[in-house]
């Protein structure tokens, strides 16, 4: 595997693929690597002629306040797991090489960055996702690129960003990956003790029980809303938002027809964790 530091260095080693006729496969990453990363890596290098996993703590999308100068990096840990999945390229670029000096320019999606996420982040949250995604696009110039269907909302926003600028690539989402006890796979996990670890398992089972009253028949959003915030009560976790959305526009639902996004977002400790679960009306 070959560490890439430049650009330049980057798209020589893209023109070189594409010569060879080899399909890219992208996996864009802020490192902290873990099982639900290395499960995009194992994606891409089923698909993919040349695996590029890209790992880059993007400042622009942290608000004020939040854990940026904390956020867990340790760059030979990440090399080794990705390297280890068959990575052809990992691709570090530092944050001047992404912001050059006179940087002045950002994407911003309407619509569906301004809820959930969005709206507990701020808007600045998704508009650093749009952007820093567009430059990883157009450095790498991949043929697919993988992302977590845990960050639901991101690949909403990936999607339109990719179909709105006409960027030539495929957004794959990857299902969710958990723990033996349900807790949604994240880099932020490292920062649960004992006490939060176990209390954050509530969100994952908060999701069960609203999908258990999908099964049984219940489609409107309040008793389905209910049964999901009653688990979350019990655990003491009171959610920054806890919402039923439609999965492809997120435009807020008061019934389910088919399908429906289930998105929660809570403080456990000093964690930020999110979750999600498509609910579908059984047939």
């Amino acid at each position: 595997m070959r560490i890439v530091r430049t650009v330049t260095e980057m798209r020589a080693a893209a023109r070189d693929a594409r010569a060879a006729g080899r399909r890219i496969g992208l996996v864009p990453t802020m490192g902290a690597l873990h099982e639900g990363h290395l499960s995009l890596v194992r994606r891409a290098r089923a698909d993919s002629g040349l695996v590029v996993v890209s790992l880059f703590v993007n400042p622009t999308q942290f608000a004020a306040g939040e854990d940026l100068s904390a956020y867990p990096r340790d760059e030979v840990r990440d090399a080794a797991l990705a390297e280890g999945e068959g990575a052809d390229i990992l691709f570090v670029p530092s944050t001047q090489e992404i912001y050059p000096e006179g940087f002045a320019t950002t994407i911003h999606i309407s619509g569906i960055t301004e809820v959930l996420c969005g709206a507990s982040r701020g808007a600045g949250h998704f508009d650093g996702v749009a952007t820093v995604v567009a430059k990883l696009l157009n450095m790498v110039t991949p043929d697919v690129a993988y992302f977590g269907q845990k960050d639901a909302q991101q690949v909403l926003v990936v999607r339109r960003l990719v179909r709105d600028l006409d960027i030539p690539v495929r957004i794959e989402a990857c299902p969710i990956v958990r723990e033996p006890d349900g807790l949604a796979m994240s880099s932020r996990n490292v920062y649960l003790d004992a006490d939060a670890r176990a209390q954050a398992t509530a969100l994952n089972r908060a999701l069960a029980a609203a999908a258990a009253a999908v099964a049984g028949g219940e489609t409107a959003a309040g008793p389905v809303l209910t049964a999901a915030r009653d688990v979350l009560a019990d655990a003491g976790i009171d959610p920054e938002y806890l919402e039923l959305r439609h999965p492809d526009d997120l435009r807020r639902l008061d019934r389910i027809e088919r399908a429906a996004l289930l998105a929660v977002a809570a403080r456990v400790g000093r964690a930020r964790l999110i979750d999600n679960r498509i609910l579908e009306v059984p047939r």
